[in-house]
């Protein structure tokens, strides 16, 4: 989500921690922390995050081999951390992106190997992150803003054979220093002087912390891994030569160099090239980049410690003494959630659109879901609920979907409004307001939870995030006139020719009435789902009134459609089962001739688009989807790749002024597995697992998987010869549709007939036990 180009100029303001009422001797969680206190630099107060960042270290002495040793730290912003020269944590970045004012968390690291009877050392290092975030001159900042200096807290605990256990904890005995980091920005990079000595080692001074409850992690730790292969080299002139990895990749450079003391290689890093063939950063922020100052005299090396950003290509140029790059790899960081999809096909294009997706999703998962790995890396919160299945297909996600779920809590105002982004460490005021409140982005306070808990089954999440949700509702229904939520963005970046940004084709009010529509739907089967009976009925009721207010202020009974008739505002109360029945079918005639006379394109915006797809699966129309993704002229994802994207863009037609990684139109991912996969998962319902693919004219074969929480379940078909080969693959009972009624066979995994239910729609309908399965027909399923 990026603000319309008025705003590129405008500063944003961050919601400053102005207090504390944490103490110093910190006693939390059941007792877990035990003595630990949060400390900063002695010159933490005129810490400004552009002199070199603090590094604390403890030494202690050990009176033997511990049988258990645990690390728990939090370090304000970004923080690294050696025990004995060795690295504690995994190459990534550590420490979750939340309101500091509300929760602060702390990761947990077994360290046992690492330590030894005796002396040893315990050393942190800190970076600016977004707990400190400092307008620079020269270098990019999308906000300022700071909750305070960087601070750390730290609780070493060790047992001992003999069941004796001792803490060494952060306290006034620690020591800090200036570090390395000279310069540490989580959008203009990251300097490191290779030169500096940490020798100006000094007192801590023992701080109240941020007001944020200590808990635990929620999200999955930020890894950072090595790219495949090598980059190709290209000198541009003027000392400059670009490294091209060949794949947009949220992450870092790994370099190893040699030269003289005291020269400076400078890394540029960007999404695209000039005509020149230097590196543009035009679509994600400039000027950023990262400099190493080298030592001399061996070879180095180094990669920058506390931030990341989007990238294609790296520029490299030397300032202040000549040096040699002996190698250069890049590294994606990510968040360490488990890869659980797996999509297949016949078709080339839909492949590479699939990867275009996922390496934008892969790219946009942090501590949070990010809008873009660039210029904002801002928590824009209604992608994770438009396109939640797209995501949870592809990873396990329930730890991101939890950490997400807490910072939309913990960014609700107490009128009970939600703000587009989660923390929301931007308000962009009473200028623009509109950027601060949508309901598209706020119903992600209900739809999220509910996705995950489609995926994943976890009750309690919508227990504890109950009263957010009540409290929404009861916000969105009060800004309602007449049933109608006429404010926002509404269908963000939709299709044709302006600038894109704001809804042209779809009235506000159309979005956003459904999404309130949508909203009291799912809570009253959440409510439901709690026993809170009272709850569910007048949620019913609401949503009645709700559905009979947009019919009467949307429907356009001289035309047959909804207000404009943009394929958005037909698609959605379709998709929604908004339309009374004795409108739907010209509705829906009016969806399908729209996109036929736009020549088999999209003209939704990213609201929308989600919508359109799974309305064309609810009727069977998976050839016309087929249709619009095999498109390769703008707007479509093949238009995407022929313009030599390798991320998904975030606008249509991959604007170059624009983040060219950005996953909000990835609404594709969730048609490959539920529509041509057929893998329908859904733990709020009695029927699981439902298995019917979509075999249209012009896929020839599938393989689709995905490790549900229930187990494996794979659907792969292929067509040949004649005849259509379903395998099938379920951990549970479930329902598998075959597409034909004449000459179908199913076998179990030992060659046992199977018996079918019954027909219906054209399929034969088949209910099975977990096991392996086979089916075959004879014909063209279509």
């Amino acid at each position: 989500m990026v603000v319309m180009r008025v705003l590129a100029g405008w500063m944003m303001v961050l919601l400053c921690w102005t207090g504390s009422s944490v103490a110093a001797e910190t006693r939390l969680l059941q007792g877990r922390w035990i003595q630990a206190a949060w400390s900063t630099a002695r010159d933490g107060a005129e810490l400004d995050g552009s002199r070199p960042m603090p590094v604390f270290r403890r030494e202690f002495r050990l009176r033997g081999t511990p049988v258990r040793a645990v690390l728990r730290i939090a370090g304000l912003g970004q923080y690294s951390a050696e025990l004995n020269d060795a690295m504690v944590a995994p190459d990534g970045l550590h420490q979750a992106w939340t309101d500091y004012r509300k929760t602060v968390t702390f990761d947990t690291w077994d360290v046992k190997r690492m330590l030894r009877p005796g002396r040893n050392r315990l050393k942190v290092m800190l970076g600016n992150g977004m707990y400190n975030v400092q307008q620079t001159e020269g270098r990019y900042t999308k906000f300022a803003g700071s909750f305070g200096a960087p601070m750390m807290i730290a609780e070493l605990q060790v047992w001992y054979a003999d069941g004796a256990s001792e803490v060494i904890a952060s306290d006034g005995s620690w020591q800090a220093a200036h570090g390395r980091t000279v310069f540490s920005s989580a959008y203009g990079g990251e300097d490191f002087d290779a030169r500096r000595m940490e020798d100006d080692w000094g007192e801590v001074r023992v701080v109240d912390g941020p007001r944020g409850e200590l808990v635990s992690a929620i999200a999955p730790d930020v890894r950072a891994a090595r790219m495949p292969g090598a980059p190709v080299v290209k000198a541009v002139g003027e000392g400059k030569v670009v490294y091209d990895f060949g794949q947009n990749v949220a992450g870092r450079p790994r370099i190893k160099v040699r030269g003289p003391a005291g020269a400076k290689l400078i890394l540029r890093p960007g999404e695209l090239l000039n005509p020149d063939g230097t590196v543009s950063q035009k679509s994600s922020g400039e000027p950023q980049w990262w400099s190493y100052t080298l030592r001399g005299g061996a070879d180095e090396v180094w990669e920058p410690g506390f931030g990341y950003y989007g990238f294609r290509y790296v520029q490299a140029e030397w300032v202040g003494g000549e040096g040699k790059v002996l190698a250069m790899e890049a590294e994606r960081v990510t968040s360490n959630s488990a890869v659980t999809g797996r999509f297949e096909s016949s078709n080339a294009l839909l492949n590479k659109i699939h990867r275009l997706i996922v390496e934008a999703m892969y790219n946009n998962e942090v501590s949070l879901f990010t809008d873009c790995p660039h210029r904002e890396k801002l928590g824009w919160i209604e992608e994770t609920h438009l396109i939640a299945s797209g995501l949870m297909f592809n990873n396990d996600l329930r730890g991101l979907y939890a950490a997400t779920v807490k910072n939309i809590a913990d960014a609700q105002r107490e009128d009970g409004m939600v703000p587009t982004i989660a923390p929301q460490y931007t308000q962009f005021g009473p200028k623009y307001p509109v950027y601060d409140d949508s309901p598209e982005w706020g119903s992600a306070s209900i739809l999220a939870a509910w996705r995950a808990y489609g995926f994943y089954g976890d009750k309690s999440l919508l227990e504890r995030n109950y009263g957010v949700m009540q409290r929404y509702v009861r916000y969105l229904e009060g800004r309602a006139e007449n049933g109608i939520v006429a404010y926002g963005l509404g269908d963000w970046y939709d299709v044709g020719d302006w600038e894109p940004g704001f809804s042209h084709l779809t009235t506000i009010g159309v979005t956003g009435t459904l999404m309130l529509y949508e909203d009291v739907v799912v809570m009253q089967k959440i409510a439901a789902l709690l026993h809170r009976d009272d709850d569910a009925v007048r949620y019913k009721a609401l949503a009645a009134k709700e559905q009979a207010a947009f019919n009467g202020r949307f429907w356009n009974a001289e035309k047959g459609c909804y207000d404009t008739g943009s394929q958005t505002a037909s698609a959605m109360p379709l998709a929604l089962g908004v339309v009374p029945a004795d409108k739907r079918a010209a509705a829906l005639e009016h969806v399908i001739a729209d996109i036929r006379a736009h020549r088999d394109h999209v003209t939704t915006g990213e609201v929308g688009y989600p919508y359109l797809l799974r309305l064309l699966m609810q009727e069977g129309r998976d050839d016309l989807i087929l249709a619009m993704m095999l498109r390769s002229d703008p707007p479509s994802y093949g238009s995407q790749l022929a313009r030599g994207a390798t991320a998904l863009t975030e606008a249509w037609d991959a604007n170059p002024k624009n983040s060219q990684d950005h996953f909000m139109l990835g609404g594709a991912e969730e048609w490959f597995y539920r529509g041509l996969g057929g893998i329908d998962f859904d733990m709020s319902r009695e029927e699981r697992i439902v298995i019917r693919p979509a075999m249209p004219v012009g896929v020839d074969w599938i393989r689709c998987g995905f490790r549900s929480r229930l187990g494996k379940i794979e659907s792969d078909w292929r067509r040949a010869g004649g005849s259509v080969t379903m395998a099938v693959t379920v951990p549970a009972g479930a329902l598998v549709y075959v597409p034909s009624v004449k000459d179908v066979e199913g076998l179990d995994a030992a060659g046992g007939r199977v018996r079918s239910l019954r027909v219906e729609g054209g399929s034969t309908v088949y209910r099975v036990r977990a096991g392996r399965y086979r089916f075959r027909f004879v014909g063209r399923a279509d």
